[in-house]
């Protein structure tokens, strides 16, 4: 299979204007907004764009902005689908199907802009309080039910196994604190302990409140393109060095081991084989944080840490500002934003700290690794991006 490697370059990048509460904002008009502010971002006619990924109906997005796409992506699998329209968009320009794509991601997640199920106006019927999905039928009806539960059900076992401590778990929670201290854009800004933490009250045990993420509004967008066209534009381009993806299974109970991420093990090994990097090259992580757990889950399956060695390593300083791997820099789903879907805000902090730009900047950046993941453990997404020129 054909490498992408250097194949193809973000040269436009940015989020919605507002990012918090956005009431007055349907999740279209985020969309829009996003869109337009990462066009503005590269300076490109939009015209030129040819592709269109996003988990919205790309047909609405693309009539709207006046585009006809030759090519588009609407693969939906929960909040690393953004990680994988990138990898998908390198692909189709690698193929020569289509020469710049823009992927967009928006959601009214705290407001609930025109969410439809809110209506005070119809009944709901027993027919249609029925799921049938995986989790429906063969895990809420047990009481499993919602990210917190599904989520638990895993980390138990895992602190169980590793010897993980509470205070460890809500490390993560501390040092990611660390970082949004200094993004104005972030919600969570107050410096907190591991006592705040574990004060904080219980949502779902293991989870406090602190170890669990926002529930807010906002979106983002990229514009990628061909690496022989990025140095065409108005800001560096960040060049895609390495992708992967995976999934693995819809029913979190059904993790062939609830412990370990098969899908981010599959994903990030393909990501590192591709970008033809190790893992001591990486100078910036970005990984998916949900909840408190997943930081400590990626840095062991992607292979930064051995195993149980993950909490340790967190509550010692490792990932905080002055670190040795600088992870979550903007503070994460824990403390910048979370609309719902948190991977599209995971890619935008590699590349500003790729650009050199990040509110909370780390200093000299070449290379970071953006790690996704979709529903509880269902689907991982894997991107390596650098700074440095393929010539």
């Amino acid at each position: 299979m054909e490498s992408l490697r250097y194949k193809a370059a973000i040269v436009g990048a940015s989020e919605t204007t507002e990012l918090g509460i956005i009431p007055d904002k349907t999740p279209f008009q985020l969309h829009v907004d996003a869109s337009v502010n990462a066009i503005k971002d590269c300076g490109i006619d939009k015209q030129e764009i040819d592709g269109i990924a996003t988990t919205m109906n790309p047909a609405s997005l693309a009539h709207y902005l006046g585009i006809t796409p030759k090519w588009i992506d609407n693969t939906q699998v929960g909040g690393t689908s953004f990680l994988i329209h990138v990898r998908h968009a390198a692909a189709a320009i690698a193929s020569g199907l289509c020469e710049t794509v823009l992927v967009s991601m928006a959601e009214s997640g705290r407001s609930r802009v025109g969410d439809t199920s809110l209506s005070t106006f119809s009944e709901p019927t027993l027919e249609g309080m029925k799921d049938s999905s995986f989790p429906g039928q063969f895990e809420s009806i047990y009481g499993v039910y919602g990210p917190t539960t599904q989520f638990g059900l895993g980390v138990l076992r895992y602190m169980k196994e590793t010897g993980t401590s509470h205070e460890q778990l809500a490390s993560v929670a501390v040092a990611q604190r660390k970082w949004s201290n200094k993004v104005p854009r972030a919600m969570y800004r107050d410096l907190i302990t591991v006592d705040d933490v574990l004060e904080s009250r219980i949502i779902c045990y293991p989870f406090h409140l602190l170890e669990c993420c926002l529930v807010t509004d906002g979106g983002g967008a990229l514009i990628i393109t061909k690496s022989d066209r990025a140095t065409n534009y108005a800001k560096n381009p960040v060049y895609i060095l390495g992708t992967g993806e995976s999934v693995e299974t819809p029913i979190v109970s059904q993790m062939y081991d609830m412990t370990s991420s098969t899908a981010f093990k599959i994903s990030s090994k393909k990501a590192f084989e591709e970008a033809d990097v190790s893992h001591s090259d990486i100078d910036h992580l970005m990984i998916y944080d949900a909840f408190a757990h997943l930081p400590i889950y990626g840095l062991e399956d992607l292979g930064f840490v051995s195993r149980g060695e993950a909490g340790a390593f967190i509550e010692q300083g490792n990932t905080s500002p002055g670190g040795d791997l600088p992870m979550n820099t903007n503070g994460g789903g824990l403390s910048y934003t979370h609309t719902g879907m948190y991977g599209m805000f995971a890619i935008q902090e590699s590349v500003r700290q790729v650009r050199g730009e990040a509110a909370h900047q780390v200093p000299d950046v070449k290379l970071s690794f953006c790690q996704g993941v979709g529903g509880m453990f269902m689907a991982a997404g894997s991107l390596i991006f650098t700074n440095s020129s393929p010539h």
